[in-house]
């Protein structure tokens, strides 16, 4: 391994320093290059890829081979960035089994150095059957999108007392489940500072503010390569999809 990569360590360590970690999404070898070349501390090969590549409507139906395929494109692009991978809807959730199998895919055939899970407390079995295993595991909590239509859509989360406790309570079981680090998605930026200093290990920020311990975007919404919507919190620095028209 390259002695310069990003690595689980550097995560704490950039907690405890509070200097910021970013990470942003790629789903291909050239995207990847680029990105790893600009220094970005981690690449996260997103189920977003079946929107935003694959032109389906939301993450849902994309296949664990469509991960692996990707993931694969993307390790060959990725020197120093932390890669993870996102474990896609009904490849963890039906039993630990399922989790550690599948997880161990993105470790074993596509070379990532850890994966991401959606959910809370109830998924925190599998969380830890996955890091008993040996495999980091990257926290989801918030607005998350695989479950969005039994959260009523893309909605912030957290808005309220008892949701807010949720959240927070969720953040500590995933810490106690042996999660490196967790992102918060679309949740108030006053509940993320208080999350973020709840919890010993990393938060990794999307559309929660600006006092988490790091940010994550979607690529291609930062720089205008898909058009389907713009996130309110998206900062879009380039219009590359309008460059490529004219």
């Amino acid at each position: 391994m390259d002695k310069d990569r990003f690595s689980i360590l550097d995560f704490k360590r950039k907690k405890v320093s509070g200097e910021k970690i970013t990470m942003l999404t790629a789903y291909d070898y050239p995207m990847a290059m680029i990105i790893d070349k600009a220094g970005i501390d981690a690449i996260l090969v997103g189920d977003t890829l079946n929107m935003v590549v694959l032109g389906r409507e939301s993450t849902v139906s994309v296949t664990m081979d469509e991960m692996i395929h990707h993931c694969k494109a993307v390790r060959r692009g990725t020197r120093r960035a932390f890669l993870i991978g996102d474990m896609p809807f009904m490849s963890f959730q039906a039993s630990s089994e399922d989790a550690v199998r599948n997880a161990g895919r993105f470790v074993k055939e596509a070379g990532c150095d850890a994966v991401k899970l959606e959910g809370g407390r109830e998924v925190v079995e599998r969380i830890r059957s996955i890091v008993t295993a040996g495999i980091p595991v990257l926290g989801h909590i918030g607005l998350t999108p695989q479950s969005s239509s039994k959260l009523g859509g893309y909605k912030v989360q957290g808005k309220d007392a008892e949701t807010a406790k949720r959240l927070m309570t969720d953040a500590a079981d995933l810490e106690k489940a042996g999660c490196f680090a967790v992102v918060i998605e679309c949740v108030p930026r006053e509940l993320a500072l208080k999350i973020t200093k709840h919890v010993s290990i990393p938060t990794i920020g999307i559309g929660a503010g600006n006092h988490c311990d790091g940010q994550v975007l979607v690529t291609h919404d930062m720089i205008g390569l898909f058009d389907g919507f713009l996130p309110k919190f998206v900062k879009k620095y380039a219009d590359i999809g309008n460059s490529i028209r004219e």
